[in-house]
């Protein structure tokens, strides 16, 4: 049967991937991500496209990002994720002909992992605030 959700084919196969090199039977992470067993394995094979919470809990479970699991399916990030900012480059990067798959694959993981640096920074700022306020100039 062919999915319904073309991008969550795709996606599905990469969790399914990270989940065997984890060596994580299906009922283990399905339990860890507070989820079905029937309802992983929909997701696996492409039947199901999983909520952002559902996405997060797997990431997590798996020691992962859901930014590395959409790069490695060659997917660019749902537009809620990351304040929308990156669907638009990786949805480009996705849709350029002239480069292989592997390229593009890289360049989204690139483009990710500083969209990730620069929001972990952005919180770590955010949390402390008396840590820019003692510097001084002199």
């Amino acid at each position: 049967m062919a999915s319904p959700y073309p991008s969550a084919s795709a996606l599905g196969a990469i969790i399914r991937r990270q989940r065997e090199l984890a060596a994580l039977p299906m009922r283990q992470l399905a339990a860890a991500v507070g989820i079905s067993n029937p309802y992983l394995s929909q997701i696996e094979r492409g039947l199901r496209a999983p909520s952002e919470a559902v996405m997060n809990a797997i990431a997590d479970s798996l020691s992962t990002t859901v930014g590395a699991l959409y790069a490695e399916a060659g997917l660019p990030l749902p537009d809620d994720a990351e304040d929308g900012a990156a669907a638009p480059l990786a949805l480009a990067i996705a849709e350029a002909e002239e480069l292989t798959a592997a390229q593009r694959q890289a360049l989204v993981e690139v483009y990710l992992a500083f969209l990730e640096a620069n929001a972990a920074r952005r919180r770590r700022n955010r949390a402390t605030p008396e840590a820019t306020d003692g510097a001084t100039d002199g």
